[in-house]
């Protein structure tokens, strides 16, 4: 929560929330390695619910940061891609919260010192790890 308060603080000037900037800034990686994605696909991405991912996407498009148009291939679906602006802001969305990165890992040696890699390889298995909410109540009823 301490992560995601101090990213919304500093991505707030910018026009963007925590959230918004997670879009962004998947979708500007994304972009970066050729890929213009469905909101489905953008949805499996980041670990966000489909419905919140539209929900952000209509919200930066109003902002006009980013445009939805329809998937030639699959009428059902809808493709996103970052506006000019849309890249000029992530670019500056991503340069702040990496400068809050490095602020946040100085206890532990910077962003490139292997005691930050570690923790960082540590905490992605331990996102990773799948949670399901009902086994704790399954184990209580055995």
């Amino acid at each position: 929560m301490k992560w995601r308060v101090a990213v919304d603080r500093a991505v707030a000037p910018l026009g963007l929330t925590h959230a918004q900037y997670a879009l962004v800034a998947s979708l500007y990686g994304m972009r970066r390695s050729g890929e213009r994605p469905s909101q489905r696909r953008l949805a499996d991405h980041t670990g966000l619910e489909p419905l919140y991912v539209s929900k952000l996407a209509r919200a930066l498009e109003t902002s006009g940061l980013l445009e939805r148009t329809r998937d030639p291939q699959d009428p059902r679906a809808v493709q996103l891609a970052l506006t000019k602006e849309g890249v000029a802001v992530t670019r500056r969305a991503v340069e702040v919260v990496q400068g809050l990165l490095q602020q946040l890992l100085a206890p532990l040696g910077g962003l490139d010192d292997p005691r930050a890699r570690e923790f960082s390889r540590n905490l992605a298995a331990l996102l990773d790890a799948p949670l399901d909410p009902s086994a704790d109540h399954r184990q209580e009823q055995s």
